[in-house]
């Protein structure tokens, strides 16, 4: 798409991190400042979009005044997923819970408009009416309208209403109930920015998977990393990584049952791979194995920034760091509930055994990057990490120890400080083979691999500052990754540096970043993937279980 045809679009767009995120942790919708539902895929998240206006297509549910007005607000009804959007004579109420409900409240005349989309827009669409509404043919999903007289055109249905009314979505789905506000009233929650710290770990439940235990990495595919770039993909699946600290983040706070269920999943996807080593990073939320990544042509992208990816081809990349982290969930999980179960045990012995077998070999990274791969600083690290973390739990718990295992947690730990250390850069660096920089490259100090007190973490977090650090954000790495056009800076890189900062001794300079970071978050409190500094604009895909997870670690540590 050309500039000129762009900039409108640009123009027009909502800006990512003012949308609010809707769930019932079976389904996932994203809704405006002004009311309008504009991301709902169905049956389940990972599914096909019904509503796809967020990414440039005609899909959407929309309630506004019929006198045009500016919302005064939104907000989140506190403790809970429901989403209130106001206006001086007119509320819409948002919730999930196995239907989408829309409560219209006031003294005004509302205009509804009802666009459905199924499967992203490719098929066609025609709209039937029913005795309490109306129902998209050929599919389960009805909207129980009650008394509305609606008109239909081109599969939409547009109406004025007088409020008050209840519409319903409804779709084949079981009626679901959570109790968010019991469940967030139950966290141990930090002094710093505890409301922001509530709001995240609802964010972070939210993208829990009810029905599996799986966790998603965001709610939605293909928002930009850079406003008419390509580098758009697809996050509505369970990465091992992402899950694994999604959970953990939880846990630190005291909710273990998303961690549990998460790991219930997980043993289900281990009972169907050759050997751990061979686990893919990514699945479907019901534990498959990803089909090719298409492009949807027929959609110009969020802003005109396309290409619309569905699927994503990192699942058949060899990521050597994903051990760790599941490692690290069932060393906290362990501790926090005082036992180690059985099975849990099971899989900390099977990512021993990935590891033991995979170790030194290259790979794509956390940032699974598309082409050649290297011995990556983190992924070495992680590989300690889970050695580390096994041999914790095997002298915790009574649990059998192989004499192997420390020999070569303390290889590893050699292998990382004679090959990860450059001199010249005064940096670990991103990869043996070069003097790159990469901020994932912290957690040399971050995981305990080395004493944060060495001289070789703080000159690290120094050059990382120096180079990637741009303002309230940090940039994962500024090197050729093998894709045109930029990207921003990486929310969770940024949590990563304030995390370096209080471990170097850096206090005052982690609360300040941590306050900029903060003050990043939308207006309901909610982060996408990346920022641009420079645009002063949220990008990537929202809201990003990795931002919100770094939030709630950063706030728990400056809390010490």
């Amino acid at each position: 798409m050309d500039f000129l045809t762009q900039l409108p679009l640009v123009r027009t767009a909502v800006p990512i991190e003012r949308h609010s995120l809707l769930s019932d942790r079976r389904a996932l919708a994203l809704v405006t400042p002004d009311a309008d539902v504009t991301w709902l895929c169905h049956p389940a998240p990972d599914s096909p979009a019904l509503f796809a206006k967020l990414l440039g297509g005609e899909g959407h549910f929309s309630i506004r005044p019929q006198k045009d007005q500016l919302p005064l607000g939104q907000r989140y009804a506190s403790g809970t997923m429901t989403v209130q959007t106001r206006w001086t004579s007119l509320r819409v109420t948002d919730d999930l819970a196995g239907s989408l409900t829309r409560v219209v409240e006031g003294r005004a005349p509302a205009v509804v408009e009802f666009a459905p989309r199924p499967d992203f827009g490719q098929v066609p669409v025609r709209l039937e009416r029913t005795a309490d509404g109306l129902r998209v043919a050929g599919t389960s999903i009805e909207l129980c309208s009650p008394g509305v007289d609606w008109q239909i055109a081109d599969g939409t249905a547009t109406a004025v209403i007088i409020p008050p009314l209840v519409l319903e979505l409804r779709w084949d789905a079981e009626p679901s109930t959570e109790d968010w506000i019991g469940w967030s009233d139950a966290l141990r929650l930090p002094a710093t920015r505890r409301e922001l710290v509530r709001r995240s770990a609802l964010t972070l439940r939210a993208l829990c998977h009810r029905d599996t235990g799986a966790v998603l990495a965001a709610a939605t595919t293909s928002l930009p990393e850079q406003i008419g770039g390509i580098r758009n993909w697809d996050y509505r699946y369970c990465w091992l990584r992402d899950a694994a600290l999604t959970v953990q983040a939880l846990v630190s706070l005291g909710s273990l049952c998303e961690a549990e269920a998460f790991l219930g999943w997980l043993h289900r996807v281990l009972a169907t791979a050759p050997g751990p080593e061979h686990l893919n990073p990514l699945y479907t939320v019901h534990g498959t194995a990803l089909g090719p990544e298409q492009v949807i042509s027929t959609l110009p992208g969020y802003a005109g920034s396309g290409p619309v990816r569905v699927g994503n081809l990192a699942d058949q990349q060899v990521q050597l760091d994903v051990f760790g982290p599941i490692t690290d969930l069932v060393h906290d999980l362990a501790l926090a509930r005082g036992t180690l179960a059985d099975r849990d045990w099971d899989v900390v012995t099977a990512m021993v055994q990935a590891v033991t077998r995979r170790w030194s070999w290259a790979d794509h990274g956390i940032w699974e990057e598309r082409h050649v791969p290297r011995h990556r600083v983190y992924s070495r690290v992680m590989c300690w990490q889970t050695l580390d973390r096994a041999i914790a739990l095997a002298r915790a718990f009574g649990r059998p120890l192989d004499p192997d295992w420390p020999v070569l947690r303390d290889t590893i730990a050699q292998d990382v400080l004679d090959h990860g250390w450059n001199p010249d850069v005064g940096a670990f660096t991103t990869a043996y083979d070069g003097t790159d920089l990469d901020a994932a490259s912290l957690h040399v100090g971050l995981s305990g691999l080395l004493d944060p007190a060495d001289e070789r973490f703080r000159s690290t977090v120094v050059a990382i500052e120096e180079v990637l650090r741009s303002g309230p954000t940090v940039y994962r790495y500024l090197r050729d990754d093998g894709l045109p056009g930029d990207e921003g800076g990486f929310h969770l890189c940024t949590t990563w540096l304030i995390e370096a900062y209080l471990k170097a001794g850096r206090r005052a300079d982690a609360e300040e970043l941590f306050e900029s970071f903060a003050a990043l978050c939308g207006p309901t409190g909610l982060l996408p993937e990346e920022y641009d500094p420079v645009a002063e604009q949220s990008l990537g895909n929202h809201p990003q279980a990795y931002s919100h997870l770094g939030l709630v670690r950063c706030a728990r540590l400056l809390d010490l």
